[in-house]
């Protein structure tokens, strides 16, 4: 038992080294699984989170059996099961072993392949004080009973895991906040000198248009409050980038406010009503307010549409234009509509980007992120 003891001490020690190095959630959870399951009799592991709605995603695994690793993990992507109904319910609040895995007997009945003579698996929450953020499976072929040792062990993994989760994500927390405060900064940076001498500028050259008897002097007068006006509006443009004012009252207003200052005509519909997470709703505004600024720019039309659809577990925002259009090549890059852009924003929630447009018929974009 000492020697036992020893060999606990030394793999948590290990894990926590790994855990207080790692800054990516992803990687210092796989890493976690792996270092577990090379210093233990466990020989297969999967990490599920869980979500306020209940909502499960499998963020890591290690030597899972083909039956549960074909068709991109499905199996455990998809469904619900004993331990994760428990964890929902707030029935399962420490380490368990679980009779029948029904993801490993639903992959018997439909056939899915090997199992890895795996039928049972024991499962912890991962917690860190009063939150719980999913769960730490794990099995060994032919094992149908975990020892309370073995289960005190895999509480102590889980809780340090559930320490350098909260850890991590209140780092990234701290650095989001961190970024808004800088963009708040240089936005009002820009307002308080940039934008005011912009504005002054404007005037003089409008001063100069107005008091000049000579016709060349006013054109050029006239030019300089043009260019001037441009300017300020651009500014104005990127001010709204940096601090989205009217986004804390939601989507529409904010959306409505920046095409109002572009002297663009915007029409927003929703269907449905979700709260959305602050993550997919600036990713939203985003991509609307790139596709107004492409809209003022390139439709050569002064009104845009967008409707806002809700469903369980998908939003979808379509935004079209009744503009010129333009020949569209997914595959070829066009840098100067910021396309690319709006393709990253959505591939980063895992969600679809489609743009449809055609000369003559306007330019059609359809956006869904899954929450």
């Amino acid at each position: 038992m000492n020697i036992e003891n020893n060999a606990n001490i030394h793999l948590l020690k290990k894990i926590a080294e790994l855990l207080n190095e790692e800054t990516e959630l992803e990687k210092m959870l796989s890493c976690a699984l792996q270092v577990l399951l090379n210093g233990t009799e466990f020989t297969t592991g999967w990490i599920f989170f869980i979500d306020e709605e209940g909502g499960h995603s499998l963020e890591a695994y290690h030597n899972i059996p083909s039956s549960l690793s074909d068709d991109g993990c499905c199996l455990l992507k998809n469904g619900g099961c004993w331990c994760v109904n428990r964890f929902r319910s707030g029935k399962l609040t420490k380490a368990s072993n679980i009779i029948e895995c029904q993801r490993i007997e639903k992959s018997i009945a439909e056939n899915k392949g090997d199992t890895g003579n795996i039928e049972y698996h024991a499962t912890v929450p991962l917690q860190s004080g009063n939150e719980s953020f999913g769960l730490l499976n794990v099995a060994a072929p032919g094992k149908n009973h975990f020892h309370e040792h073995e289960l005190a062990l895999l509480e102590s993994v889980a809780f340090q895991i559930g320490s350098a989760i909260k850890r991590i994500v209140l780092t990234k927390k701290e650095q989001e906040i961190a970024l808004m405060q800088e963009r708040n900064r240089l936005a009002r940076d820009l307002h308080d000198s940039v934008n005011q001498l912009l504005f002054s500028l404007t005037l003089t050259a409008r001063g100069g248009t107005l008091l000049s008897g000579d016709e060349q002097v006013k054109e050029t007068f006239s030019t300089i409050q043009g260019l001037a006006q441009e300017a300020l509006t651009e500014m104005r443009a990127l001010i709204w980038q940096l601090k989205p004012h009217g986004l804390e009252n939601g989507l529409s207003e904010a959306l409505n406010g920046y095409g109002e200052m572009l002297g663009m005509d915007v029409e927003v519909k929703v269907d449905g009503v979700v709260a959305l997470s602050s993550k997919i709703e600036e990713a939203l505004w985003r991509i609307g307010q790139e596709a107004i600024n492409n809209a003022k720019k390139h439709s050569g039309e002064e009104a845009i549409y967008f409707q806002l659809n809700t469903s369980p577990n998908l939003v979808t925002l379509k935004i079209k234009d009744g503009g010129c259009g333009f020949h569209y090549n997914p595959v070829q890059f066009i840098p100067s509509m910021g396309i690319k852009g709006m393709q990253e924003r959505v591939n980063q929630l895992e969600g679809q980007f489609q743009l449809k447009s055609e000369p003559g018929e306007g330019t059609e974009i359809v956006v869904k992120i899954p929450y």
